[in-house]
């Protein structure tokens, strides 16, 4: 069957939770790859709209209004403006990004449950949910915590398990409380309104297992396994007071349940912008109901039921619009070997990094696509960042295109020298790059961002080979001729570089187009070799890329090292007490005040400390096992807590110990000897 050529392309991103801000995963998982995606159709003349927005509804806004002691609404308000800004100053280069709390938004997704409601295609079911009796409110799935009963994480979420990836169901965990007060939990009834997906089975299995083989063996995996489970009804309301209210009679205290009313958003937002400017973007139904319109998702992996049976559903019963052609989701980034978490601040914000490392937003933008998660979850660190960074963009690309520059401004005065007759080394260098334009066409179209911008760079790796082997400057006086054409071949590989890069890095093609005097960039001649004219005159140069120094990224990983230590203090939870015992059972324990004398590590038992004590009796030999905390000079004359009617024991070296030293162990493993406030009298007991 031939493929379909579509007329226009819908974009959607999946809508950011406006409870904090967005981090890298986020962008390497949806909006850098949807945003390549973007600038590719247009630079190929293509009808694209790309929208996004913010979710405003839902529990994290309501948990995070609380926790701070404001308004729901003053919390959305904030983030939604913090992550569009981001979102602008990193480049992600929407057509419209608004909000669920929009008036257009909450009409049309009210509109939207009406519809399927009057006409029957919603079920009305009673069921028992987890009820918090204290606050007395119902609680979502995600704001019920407990023990995860498959690696017993005693802080799993009644959705999924951080820990060990499980998805979870709130009835699956043990002991379950509230997340946010920790009171315990009680089941009670309540009635919701359901779209029954089991209805749905027949023609969401064909249409999805038969007609879309092509999507993302992630996508098709994942649906394929909620299809083989067999679906069944899902809610599409939540007893909430923040939301959208239920537009029927005796559902007070209701609202629409995010993931009905989340998606309704990408409709709402294109409505918006179709309203606001109709001599553009035509009515807004051309881009949602019109079969000559392709409908593709930029999702994280979490969100692909969502997208691919729960909405679809939504759609397809509602009836008169398209469905998704393709839903190219990405798995997940984790960060320094650990899963991003917004709940412990253990991420990269995007604000952060544009006010730390101003003007470097091409340099995360390439970070993030050469590891994009396409096909597994993935990891970034900050030394990988800084290793691509200089050895790729600044040694390869950066240092063959300010090479060409830096030569034409020394021979030529800036001056673009004419093309002189080819040698087979040149003639061999220009076919290597005559066929960049298929090749990255074919990688996007399909989706393979991190191949794409592979054959972007080889295309760089071409050009500094090609000045490096000519070496200008040996021959520029023998043989000044030869000299005009490698100039002029070096740049026309530097302007094809920056026309390969602008969906990838639209930043410093940007800049490159400017320093290399083109008016435009036009994708259709990329691949050419007549891109800059003879005699143009170029403008003095700057560094396309710079390096990034020890001292940035040490600052960044310094900042993970204390969110993580923060993290632990704070989640800190002291042992279980060990079994009751008597007052007479602690009697038996003699416990004195010893200072130290003498103390040295012991030979070939890296662990071991030996302390010569003074008892106030007989001086006496201790052993312990902290020499991972302490040099022996540091404990020398300080008084430290021993048990002194410990039998003795006998190392294998011989070496006898006669008590033990204690010591506290915090949180993070760490040994703290005990001792006293004020100096007391060798032999002192403790009482």
């Amino acid at each position: 069957m031939a493929e379909k050529t579509f007329k226009r392309t819908t974009v959607t991103t999946a809508l950011p939770y406006a409870n904090g801000p967005i981090h890298i995963g986020h962008m390497a998982g949806v909006y850098v790859p949807a945003d390549i995606y973007v600038r590719y159709l247009r630079l190929r003349g293509r009808d694209v709209m790309f929208v996004g927005g913010s979710d405003e509804h839902g529990v994290p806004v309501t948990i995070r209004a609380r926790k701070e002691g404001i308004t729901v609404q003053e919390v959305v308000d904030r983030y939604h403006n913090l992550i569009k800004d981001s979102f602008e100053r990193f480049g992600i280069s929407f057509d419209v990004y608004s909000r669920t709390t929009s008036d257009t938004h909450h009409r049309l997704a009210a509109d939207f449950f009406r519809k399927l409601y009057d006409e029957g295609k919603l079920t009305e079911m009673e069921s028992e949910q987890f009820y918090d009796e204290q606050t007395q409110h119902f609680l979502t799935d995600r704001n019920i915590r407990g023990e995860c009963p498959r690696c017993h994480n005693l802080d799993a979420y009644g959705d999924q398990c951080e820990k060990c990836g499980a998805t979870l169901s709130p009835e699956e965990l043990i002991n379950p409380y509230n997340a946010e007060t920790g009171n315990p939990l009680v089941k009670r009834k309540t009635k919701h309104w359901y779209l029954p997906l089991d209805k749905d089975q027949p023609w969401l299995e064909k249409w999805i297992l038969e007609d879309h083989k092509e999507w993302r063996p992630n996508v098709y995996g994942q649906c394929k396994s909620w299809l083989d489970g067999g679906l069944r009804p899902r809610a599409v309301t939540r007893d909430l007071d923040w939301g959208i209210p239920v537009p029927v009679e005796g559902a007070e205290g209701k609202v629409l349940y995010v993931w009905f009313d989340a998606p309704i958003g990408y409709i709402s937002n294109t409505k918006e912008l179709c309203d606001a400017r109709p001599e553009k973007w035509g009515k807004w139904e051309t881009w949602w109901k019109d079969e000559d319109t392709r409908l593709i998702h930029f999702i994280g992996k979490d969100n692909i039921v969502f997208h691919c049976i729960v909405f679809p559903a939504m759609l397809k019963a509602h009836g008169g619009y398209i469905l998704p052609d393709n839903v190219p989701s990405n798995e997940f980034l984790n960060l320094e070997g650990n899963k991003i978490s917004t709940s412990k601040n253990y991420a990269v914000w995007l604000n952060e990094y544009l006010d730390e490392l101003p003007g470097r937003q091409d340099e995360l933008r390439y970070v993030l696509t050469a590891n994009a998660p396409e096909t597994k979850d993935n990891d970034f660190t900050w030394a990988d960042f800084q290793a691509r960074c200089n050895n790729e963009l600044v040694a390869v690309y950066g240092n063959f295109v300010n090479r060409a520059l830096q030569l034409t401004q020394k021979y030529y005065e800036g001056v673009v020298p004419a093309c002189g007759e080819l040698t087979d080394f040149d003639r061999e260098t220009l076919g290597e790059f005559k066929d960049v334009k298929e090749k990255l066409e074919n990688l996007l179209e399909n989706f393979k961002f991190r191949e794409a911008q592979k054959e972007a760079m080889n295309l760089a790796r071409i050009g500094n080979k090609y000045i490096a082997d000519s070496e200008p400057w040996k021959i520029v006086k023998t043989d000044p001729e030869r000299v005009k054409t490698i100039i002029n071949i070096s740049l026309q590989i530097s302007a094809n570089l920056a026309i390969a890069f602008l969906p990838f890095l639209p930043f410093s093609s940007e800049r490159l187009r400017q320093m290399l005097a083109m008016d435009t960039l036009e994708w259709d001649r990329l691949g050419s070799t007549d891109l800059i004219a003879a005699g143009t005159t170029l403008p003095k140069p700057s560094l396309l890329f710079s390096k990034i120094e020890d001292e940035t990224i040490q600052f960044q990983q310094q900042k993970l090292a204390d969110t993580i230590k923060a993290n632990e203090e704070a989640n800190y939870k002291a042992p279980a007490l060990k079994e009751t015992i008597t007052f007479d059972d602690f009697q038996k324990l003699d416990i004195r005040v010893g200072t130290v004398l003498e103390c040295e590590r012991v030979p070939k038992m890296k662990k071991l400390l030996k302390f010569k004590i003074a008892d106030g009796l007989n001086n006496r030999t201790i052993v312990s096992g902290i020499s991972q905390w302490y040099e022996p000079e540091q404990l020398i004359g300080k008084q430290v807590l021993f048990v002194a009617n410990l039998a003795p024991r006998e190392f294998k070296n011989g070496l006898v110990s006669e008590g033990m030293i204690l010591s506290a162990e915090n949180h993070d493993g760490t040994i703290s000897v005990t001792t006293t406030e004020h100096p007391v009298k060798p032999g002192s007991m403790i009482s």
